[in-house]
């Protein structure tokens, strides 16, 4: 099976997703046996700097489209812009990170092209002279093994933070080719009037520690200790859909189906009981500890450690020996 591997570069103000290195790790497990060159597209506005750490992290050639409308991610001209760039090339794998912009991109771009999809994927390999991908199924109760037909186009999202990224090679060379946009900001439907950021705070999928508050807080005073830990331990907020349907936290901090899938070296629930929905979204973390009143709830099964008491005691108690350990 030839065919060429395309790696999408997610980028806002010209600093790359982690995640598109992870991407690019992924795509040099299987390149050299599809047989085809290994590419990086990047989309943006003054992506130069990008498109040359594309080249040191692997890529042979990278497609660079530079246009103040491709400046904010917007899907209908990147997915246009992708589909008209794949015209041209014979059947060829496209990743890119299972981000929020690459699961949305992803799905756009192959309904464009007629091409296969399998989104949100934890493996990649190659079997023969066929490409599998795999993926989590039923709220990750079941691993599913996607093995890709015919003879279009694959597109393929990769989960975070399952990939390690390759080391850059400055001494690596290849071509950089200029693409135009296809699409005139007049003829955009969606606008981006503007961009607020979240400053201090640490990033939910990006997060080696998470430390997270479910319905057992009581209410939004109750996250206070849980965030007194979290900055102690220089990770991130987390909640559960509860404690977010409940109006104590904002919905960028859900972990779960609905929110964010993390996969922390970390992850430390508090006052969760880790309904199926939570679990799906960090049950992959590589140490979990559940402070729970209940011993009995639902996340005690998955945990490695558990303390089952009064986490308005011991939360504080662990921040407090969290900073005279680390000298904070």
């Amino acid at each position: 099976m030839a065919g060429s591997v395309f790696v999408w570069i997610e980028q806002e103000d010209g600093r790359a997703d982690a995640i598109a290195w992870q991407a690019m790790a992924a795509a040099k497990t299987v390149a050299s046996d599809l047989g085809g060159t290994l590419n990086a597209i990047v989309f943006g506005d003054r992506v130069g700097d990008i498109a040359q750490q594309a080249i040191e992290a692997g890529a042979d050639r990278v497609y660079t489209a530079e246009d103040p409308s491709l400046d904010r991610y917007r899907v209908e001209p990147y997915a246009k812009l992708l589909g008209h760039l794949l015209e041209k090339e014979p059947p060829s794998v496209i990743l890119m990170g299972a981000s929020t912009a690459g699961l949305e991109l992803s799905a756009y771009a192959a309904a464009l092209t007629g091409a296969a999809l399998a989104p949100d994927c934890t493996d990649l390999r190659m079997e023969g002279d066929q490409l599998v991908a795999v993926r989590p199924a039923l709220v990750g109760n079941l691993v599913s093994t996607v093995r890709f037909n015919g003879t279009g186009h694959r597109f393929i999202t990769i989960r975070r933070n399952i990939f390690q990224p390759v080391d850059l090679n400055e001494s690596r060379t290849g071509a950089v080719i200029e693409v135009p946009a296809v699409m005139a900001e007049a003829d955009i439907p969606t606008k981006v009037e503007s961009v607020e950021t979240a400053d201090g705070t640490v990033s939910l999928t990006e997060a080696s520690i998470i430390v997270s508050g479910g319905r057992g807080v009581g209410g939004p005073e109750g996250f206070h200790p849980v965030r007194e830990l979290a900055d102690a331990l220089g990770g991130a907020l987390g909640a559960s859909r509860a404690a977010v349907d409940a109006g104590w936290i904002p919905y960028a901090h859900q972990v779960g189906q609905t929110g964010k899938t993390v996969q922390p070296d970390l992850y430390i629930a508090c006052g969760i009981s880790g309904a199926i929905q939570h679990l799906a979204g960090m049950k992959n973390a590589r140490v979990i500890v559940a402070i729970n009143k209940d011993a009995d709830v639902p996340l005690y099964k998955y945990a490695h450690y558990g303390i089952a008491g009064d986490l308005f005691s011991y939360l504080p108690a662990i921040a407090e020996e969290v900073k005279k350990r680390l000298g904070r």
